[in-house]
């Protein structure tokens, strides 16, 4: 250790763990006579056990259970258009589903290993309560909103945040009113990778996401004339010529601090 540095009270265990993690990590945190206090005190939590807890030290904590998301009223247009946004969401669940096992390898060659795992939590989640919500009569802009926070809060991580904030900026566009346009959806989906880009700072030749994204987009964006469906093949085969492509990059984020930002 170095000179000048007094170790106090070490934690060695199984403290801040992902789902498919090997090895270790180490974390220091430098304390001042306050934080030496608090961390040394004794704590019986759900996610932390030190020390003893006597019955008078004990605090209990009551909490709140939330009720089901409120379904605003949608046009019978849109919660035609949700039940479409439902088939999407249920065809993404399966796809990660068979997948899920190769994008948790592919993620431990660099990562922690738990890509798949979290993928499959966030797609399940989110099909789950847009089921919940096209049953109650939500209209496409409110399933994709309670879809994206259902896949933000159960997949974890930056990809969990990223799926969720493009679902619902997605949802924001599309509205509760009416059955979207090929252009509203194509706009839609451009506002959804803008705020990608926004938040991550990832850019074109990253290897990230974005990558793809962008391509599908402006592709979409492009065919919309030809109908949202046509549009959306076009826009799919783009964007998977634009991910094989990424084999030949080398990444520019990744883990470490540099994650924050993809």
């Amino acid at each position: 250790m170095k000179p000048g540095v007094t170790i106090v009270d070490p934690e060695v265990g199984e403290l801040v763990t992902s789902f498919d993690m090997a090895g270790l990590s180490l974390t220091l945190c430098w304390l001042d006579d306050e934080l030496e206090e608090l961390w040394k005190a004794p704590a019986d939590t759900p996610a932390v056990r030190k020390g003893n807890v006597n019955a008078d030290q004990a605090t209990a904590v009551e909490v709140a259970v939330a009720a089901g998301p409120q379904i605003p009223a949608a046009t019978p247009e849109s919660q035609y258009a949700a039940g479409r946004v439902l088939l999407a969401l249920q065809a993404i669940r399966d796809v990660v589903e068979l997948n899920a096992d190769e994008l948790g390898r592919i993620d431990a060659v660099a990562g922690d290993g738990d890509h798949g795992i979290g993928m499959q939590r966030g797609s399940r989640a989110a099909y789950e309560a847009a089921a919940a919500a096209v049953n109650a009569g939500a209209g496409a802009g409110s399933t994709l909103a309670i879809a994206a926070d259902e896949w933000a809060d159960r997949a974890g991580g930056t990809s969990g945040a990223l799926w969720g904030l493009m679902l619902r900026t997605l949802g924001r566009r599309l509205g509760d009113d009416t059955v979207p346009t090929a252009a509203e959806v194509a706009i839609g989906v451009h506002e959804a990778v803008d705020a990608v880009r926004s938040f991550g700072k990832a850019q074109i030749g990253d290897k990230t996401m974005i990558d793809v994204l962008v391509p599908f987009e402006e592709t979409l964006n492009a065919e919309t004339g030809n109908g949202l469906g046509a549009a959306w093949q076009t826009a799919t085969a783009r964007a998977e010529s634009a991910a094989a492509a990424t084999a030949q990059l080398v990444p520019k984020i990744g883990p470490g601090p540099a994650a924050r930002r993809a």
